[in-house]
């Protein structure tokens, strides 16, 4: 199997000064590697290569033999860092909370333990006939959090 450590180790060392993140790192029984980046800027192919060489510098085929996957997280990707969270901001995203309700809204604030997003509710104000359509923060824990993504919108 796979050495994990010297694995983390190389990414660390191949990610080392630039402002790349790792979302998520598997190993499969048979020696599958999937290795997931992300950036604030995106990333290119190109980035993916040379951490790929990296990595493969790193490991020794002739000890044991793996096949290896880097790539970018995916746009419609859920989000499973803190830095996905950071990247998005001032974004739309979509989200479902544990207790089974779907939201949407543009994120506005990161924190330790959870983060805000400004949703549309309607609201009638006083001295008016229809209610007018606002935007209101709502603060949510990421511990209350299932599932949330970026939200593609087609202007």
């Amino acid at each position: 199997m796979i050495d994990k450590q010297l694995l983390d180790k190389s990414i660390q060392e191949a990610i080392e000064g630039s402002d790349i993140f790792i979302v998520e790192v598997n190993v499969s029984p048979q020696n599958d590697i999937t290795v997931e980046l992300d950036s604030p800027n995106g990333l290119d192919i190109d980035t993916c290569a040379e951490i790929t060489r990296h990595i493969n510098e790193c490991l020794d085929r002739d000890v044991e033999d793996y096949s290896l996957e880097v790539g970018s997280a995916g746009l419609t990707a859920p989000f499973k860092v803190k830095g996905q969270w950071l990247k998005n901001i001032g974004n739309e995203i979509e989200l479902l909370t544990r207790d089974g309700k779907k939201m949407h809204g543009r994120l506005v604030e990161v924190g330790d333990n959870g983060f805000t997003i400004e949703v549309a509710a309607k609201v009638k104000s006083p001295g008016k006939k229809r209610p007018e359509i606002v935007m209101q923060p709502v603060e949510i824990a990421f511990d209350n959090v299932k599932q949330a993504k970026y939200m593609i919108q087609f202007k």
